[in-house]
């Protein structure tokens, strides 16, 4: 490992205890900063609700930490969006937000456009999927933005449990990302959990990123902020145990090759010769292939955004 990135990890990965809730409240009023957590949300009516209501709970009504949570809602076909608003948060569809550009499917998508539908100083992403949520997760990644001016984007670090085995979760990073940051972007070598979906950070970076409409949006934005804001920067916070929904096999495959083209784009700026990755199922008649498109588009950083200058200004 890069020494650089033994230094980066003894002084820009932390704990929960590091930071106690009462010190994050202290510099959030000295700072008077704002923070919003977004939760990206397709069908999930089981988890959604448990989510919002721990946070609002314990971040809002016991102690002011949070100003908002908004739920974007990519397509739901379920009661995602009427157990989100239910249980308090502010509920918006993807469709809703810049209509003028018509809205692709995708987690970066979503999250690009949240940044539209918020106005906190601090942005925070949360998974809805997770079970057993703690609101740990959203003071422990807040924490440093606010207390530490030199940081600028900070990551959740857990355990994933797969079934009944610890650590065994995270498939597509240690296949895939892991092995790429390690030879690519060394620098990040030290991130334990690079495609977590729980990150928080500032408005002023990530108005400047460019946005993967899929996949890819979590290993994209590690790297571009690299290259704008420099490692010491970015920063880990350990938040304990991630349980969720895992998806099989085929999926991860396709979420693998959306992030090895993120990866690529990001090496070489040039384009695939054939964006889509062929898969096989078996049926009656034997293995059948099934061939999926690649996410092939980028949003641009929302700064140059017309709609979202205007807000600003305004």
């Amino acid at each position: 490992m890069l020494q650089e990135t033994e230094r980066w990890l003894a002084t820009r990965s932390w704990s929960l205890t590091d930071r106690p809730l009462h010190g994050i409240l202290a510099a959030k009023r000295a700072t008077n900063q704002s923070v919003s957590v977004v939760l990206p949300a397709l069908n999930e009516e089981e988890t959604v609700g448990d989510i919002v209501a721990i946070i609002r709970h314990d971040l809002m009504h016991q102690v002011p930490l949070v100003d908002e949570i908004v739920v974007v809602d990519s397509g739901s076909t379920d009661r995602t969006s009427q157990v989100a608003a239910a249980a308090g948060a502010r509920v918006v569809h993807r469709d809703d937000i810049l209509p003028r550009i018509p809205a692709v499917p995708g987690k970066g998508e979503v999250l690009w456009r949240s940044l539209l539908a918020t106005t906190g100083d601090i942005v925070c992403f949360i998974d809805a999927d997770l079970r057993e949520f703690s609101s740990d997760f959203v003071s422990g990644i807040v924490g440093p933005l606010l207390t530490d001016p030199g940081v600028d984007l900070v990551k959740a670090m857990y355990d994933r449990p797969l079934g009944g085995a610890a650590g065994q979760g995270g498939r597509v990073t240690e296949l895939m990302a892991r092995p790429l940051l390690n030879m690519h972007w060394p620098q990040l070598a030290g991130f334990v959990q690079p495609l977590g979906g729980e990150y928080a950070a500032r408005r002023s970076l990530l108005e400047q990123l460019p946005f993967p409409v899929g996949y890819g949006v979590e290993l994209g934005m590690l790297v571009d902020a690299l290259h704008l804001v420099g490692l010491d920067a970015l920063a880990q916070v350990d938040v304990g145990v991630r349980k969720h929904r895992h998806q099989d096999g085929q999926a991860l495959g396709r979420m693998a090759a959306a992030i090895y083209r993120t990866a690529q784009l990001r090496l070489a700026r040039g384009h695939l010769i054939r964006p889509s990755l062929t898969q096989f199922e078996r049926s009656s008649d034997g293995f059948e292939p099934r061939t999926y498109s690649v996410d092939t588009e980028e949003r641009p950083p929302m700064a140059e955004i017309a709609e979202y200058a205007t807000r600003k200004v305004a």
